[in-house]
């Protein structure tokens, strides 16, 4: 396997955590999904995010920055292939959305003084799908505090990760999740899979499905 630390990103919905554990069940990866459920912030965000976002993005903080610091301490890394559904500059997009100017500040020093421990992905995969097909994935999960989410926010939230994608170094494989399937399609899966065995450069590079 070419890389040995793959991450996968996209707006809420787009399917990160699906697509992470297919992946590390065919390349017999370590596995590192978001644990969103244990942060204790995230519902009340939703019902009030004036008085709970920079609380919800905090603790996000800190959480994604503790598991992948773990993952330095384990001396077989490179000897294996890791599977991330999150990437930690997640965090900056989002507070950068969530939060007033005057707190974005203060979060983006704690962050910058977090990243540089952090490992960076050798591939990062982008799954970027429209908003209609996102609220349709939102409703499917049923997780009863994303029930409400506006297509606005959606919206801007797909702003943010497509200007950091256009603008970021990392060598990326932009994928157009409007009609993939990898959960039920084992050819999309299998395309992708392939690509992973190439070589590229640095910036975007588009994968087709039929």
């Amino acid at each position: 396997m070419k890389y040995k630390f793959i991450t996968i990103e996209g707006n809420i919905g787009a399917g990160k955590t699906t697509l992470a554990s297919l992946l590390s069940n065919k390349l017999n990866a370590r596995l590192v999904l978001e644990e969103f459920a244990d942060n204790p912030f995230l519902a009340k965000f939703y019902e009030n995010p004036a008085q709970y976002a920079f609380s919800v993005e905090l603790f996000f903080m800190a959480e994604r920055f503790k598991q992948l610091k773990d993952l330095l301490s384990q001396q077989d890394l490179f000897q294996n292939v890791t599977v991330s559904d999150y990437l930690f500059t997640k965090c900056l997009l989002f507070a950068k959305v969530n939060l007033p100017v005057d707190e974005f500040r203060l979060f983006q020093r704690l962050f910058e003084m977090m990243q540089p421990q952090l490992l960076q992905p050798d591939l990062l995969i982008y799954l970027h799908a429209p908003v209609n097909k996102l609220q349709e994935n939102i409703k499917k999960r049923n997780r009863s505090y994303e029930q409400n989410i506006k297509d606005d926010y959606l919206f801007e939230i797909q702003q943010t990760y497509t200007h950091y994608i256009k603008q970021h170094s990392f060598k990326t494989l932009f994928v157009d999740a409007s009609n993939v399937d990898f959960l039920n399609n084992s050819e999309h899966l299998e395309i992708l899979l392939d690509a992973l065995n190439r070589d590229y450069t640095e910036g975007q590079h588009v994968i087709t499905f039929p």
